[in-house]
């Protein structure tokens, strides 16, 4: 894991500021201030004089006895001052003023766009696309699958969604010489959002796309692409989703109803009991048909389904370890019967499929203060995972030092720690390919970007050691904070576009990508 020092991050952690508040007072002494300079036209359209005669009439005006004012003669255009820097608003120590409302700093994203839906939908997950790997050039686009929680349990719904023409953020004040190529990017033009939805019974708790080998091409119409629902009813849901994503990018093509609006399979493990905590995993490359779903309820049961060449198969037998609602699921990147869970019972629990008795054989018994509540296992870097918790903590843990079950050697301490969020933490995701990166979303109507790698220079550390106003420290591995959504409730990076993050909220999605990452 390289580092970088905080001095080389400085520019780019920044996140939303207030906007300067314009009174009736400035304005009038705006408009006197006009009404002194006088309206500056040429009634009889006569051509302007060139800025060298101008200058001669007026030393000519000076002899004959007019007062000239030198102060006035200097363009303003010409000063090389710039405007002063907006003030960043950092959350819980700035306070917004009654009349004040928080306005994005457009020059530190690169993309950054807002999109409204029908009804909140509190998870998603990121689709494959045909479109390319590692791209960078604008307009985007983007396809997601959503779960949503309507006003009643019949408007619920399944919906693809494809979000095309993302165009680059136009910046105020870009130099004229820059690239033709970025020009041509930053086009001033709304993003598009379209959908095919299906009716789902209840609403979704949690949704989950399975996953594709890296690099690999979406499935032919005629395969299925499986998207799993946790519902409030108790049951987990799996759908074929392929047809919908044909319906958006090919016209006049209908989904098969009886292929897209019926379950491929559901899972009844659960009986009536909700939950949360869900994710995939391949077999691997060798068989990536082969898929296994991990399912967790707030009654503390883990359930397996797998697939067989016939179908899926929900295992009977349930993991039990936990003491509480299960909160969520990772399956590890590197080994193929190993998972992770989390708890409202403070623990991370470590298990592998293999063991007898379904029981965890490693763990954390107190890894937050309250109820931990989301995860992500490192893709790059697979001995770290990171942890999300009700009081607003992150933290990274080395699972080389978690204590086998059956020992008495304390629980381990977190190689790192973070307890900037002033709310639960409601979403945490490492970046696809950047070991030291990740992203977190909290109640407190934040979404950070963080990097370990950041170490602090010990010749900044005397000014970096300020108490800023408000008595809150900003941790130098914290890159960007954004804001604006109400009530983010979970963010994924896409793993096709570098650097950009989507996240949802009661007031529907973002997708936004900064100059930080």
């Amino acid at each position: 894991m390289s580092k970088r020092t905080v001095t080389e991050l400085q520019s780019s952690s920044t996140s939303h500021a207030p906007p300067s508040k314009k009174t009736s007072q400035s304005a009038k002494q705006q408009n006197d201030h006009q009404d002194d300079m006088g309206e500056f036209e040429d009634g009889w359209e006569d051509e302007f004089e060139s800025d060298e005669e101008v200058v001669d009439g007026a030393e000519n005006e000076g002899e004959d006895g007019m007062e000239v004012d030198d102060e006035v003669l200097p363009a303003i255009e010409e000063s090389d001052e710039r405007p002063a820097a907006p003030n960043v608003f950092i959350p819980g120590v700035h306070q917004l003023g009654k009349d004040e409302i928080l306005e994005p700093d457009d020059s530190v994203y690169i993309m950054r766009h807002s999109m409204n839906v029908n009804w909140p939908c509190l998870s998603f997950d990121v689709l494959r696309d045909n479109l390319g790997d590692q791209r960078q050039r604008f307009p985007a686009t983007s396809y997601i699958v959503a779960g949503t929680q309507a006003d009643v349990a019949k408007n619920n719904d399944i919906s693809v969604y494809k979000m095309s023409s993302l165009q680059k953020t136009q910046k105020e004040g870009d130099d004229e010489d820059e690239d033709e190529d970025e020009d041509e990017d930053a086009l001033d033009e709304d993003p598009i959002l379209e959908f095919r939805s299906i009716p789902h019974p209840g609403g979704v708790n949690r949704v989950r796309a399975q996953p594709l080998p890296s690099s690999a091409p979406l499935p032919p119409v005629s395969q299925p692409y499986y998207v799993a629902s946790w519902a409030e009813t108790g049951k987990v849901h799996i759908w074929d989703v392929r047809p919908l994503i044909e319906a958006l990018d090919v016209p006049g093509y209908s989904p098969d109803k009886s292929r897209t609006h019926t379950p491929a399979f559901t899972i009844n493990s659960h009986g009536r009991t909700e939950g949360f905590a869900m994710d995939w995993a391949s077999s691997g490359e060798s068989n990536p048909t082969a898929l296994r779903l991990l399912t967790g309820d707030i009654a503390s049961k883990i359930y397996l389904t797998t697939t067989t060449p016939t179908g899926f198969n929900a295992l009977s037998q349930p993991f039990l370890s936990h003491t509480s609602s299960v909160e969520d699921l990772q399956w590890s990147p590197s080994e193929a019967t190993v998972f992770a869970s989390c708890s409202a019972d403070q623990s991370v629990q470590i298990w592998d499929v293999r063991s007898k008795g379904r029981q965890s054989v490693a763990g954390i018994e107190r890894a937050h203060e309250s109820d931990v509540n989301v995860i992500s296992w490192n893709r790059s870097t697979s001995y770290l995972l990171l942890s999300g918790g009700d009081e607003g903590g992150i933290r990274v843990w080395d699972l080389r030092n978690v204590k086998k079950k059956g020992t008495s050697a304390p629980d381990p301490t977190p190689v790192a720690a973070f307890n900037w969020h002033r709310g639960p933490i409601t979403s945490i995701e490492w970046h696809p390919t950047e070991d030291s990166i990740f992203a977190a979303s909290g109640a407190d109507e934040q979404v950070t970007l963080w990097d370990l790698a950041v170490e602090q220079d010990d010749e900044e550390t005397g000014a970096m050691d300020d108490t800023p106003e408000g008595g809150r420290d900003v941790p130098p591995q914290l890159l960007f904070v954004h804001q604006g959504q109400k009530d983010v409730k979970e963010l994924h990076w896409h793993p096709q576009i570098p650097g950009a993050i989507i996240s949802t909220a009661l007031d529907g999605f973002n997708i936004f990508k900064t100059i930080s990452v």
